[in-house]
């Protein structure tokens, strides 16, 4: 008997299934980290190749500026990789609790976006106006 909370999930009736989802949103959430790692081995890689090239503070200061914009779409494509895994995962589980949980992340994944991308402007055009 299915309690009364929860809604009818696919494991309910295609328990099989559930098996390749579950490692389906792995891969997935493993992918969303090798995107961060990537974005964090690039700004670090250029931050570090910057400081030590000897160059003039506004040529650091670009460089830093342009590695804060790489690293801001990283977590960006990151963000909205996991957002695929946390939908799979709720249809597997298909609970109010789950659904809830979703809607905060995704509100908290859309606030951190606008505020990324809001940074990203910023710095284009504190780029353009020197």
């Amino acid at each position: 008997m299915l309690d009364a909370q929860r809604a009818i999930a696919i494991g309910d009736h295609l328990p099989g299934l559930v098996f390749w989802l579950e490692w389906a949103v792995t891969l997935i959430e493993l992918f969303a980290v090798a995107i961060l790692i990537v974005g964090l081995a690039r700004f670090s890689w250029g931050y570090f190749r910057s400081e030590l090239a000897g160059s003039t503070m506004v040529e650091r200061t670009s460089r830093a500026n342009l590695g804060r914009i790489v690293l801001a779409r990283y977590i960006l494509m990151a963000l909205e990789v996991f957002i695929v895994a946390d939908i799979l995962m709720t249809l597997l589980s298909a609970s109010l609790a789950s659904l809830l949980f979703l809607a905060l992340l995704v509100l908290i994944r859309s606030v951190i976006s606008y505020f990324l991308e809001h940074e990203i402007k910023a710095i284009k055009a504190e780029e353009n106006g020197q």
